[in-house]
């Protein structure tokens, strides 16, 4: 796959849909959003799981089932990590402006 199929499947993706919906590389959000949404964590539970799926998938014995749920993790992840970086950028401009 070359570099620009990457970029363009990446672009065409969930994560990459959503962060032009949210418009991720500004920092427009309200400091109380931001602060909320950087506290948005996966449970214990669910990262023991990720875990547990990540070994399986080294180990090549994923079932069809826990592939998609480790895709789905995959997935979710990556829009906290968009929704992160927005409110980081949110913050940081909250910073300068006050400053």
């Amino acid at each position: 796959m070359d570099i620009m199929s990457t970029q363009n499947n990446m672009e065409s993706s969930e994560a990459g849909v959503f962060g032009r919906i949210i418009q991720s590389d500004r920092g427009n959000l309200a400091p109380e959003l931001a602060r909320y949404l950087l506290e948005l964590r996966f449970s214990e539970t669910d990262e023991a799981r990720m875990h547990e799926l990540a070994v399986k998938n080294q180990e090549k014995k994923l079932s069809r089932k826990e592939k998609e749920e480790l895709l789905g993790f995959a997935k979710a992840g990556c829009l906290l990590g968009i929704l992160h970086s927005k409110a980081r950028k949110s913050l940081k401009r909250t910073t300068k402006s006050s400053a």
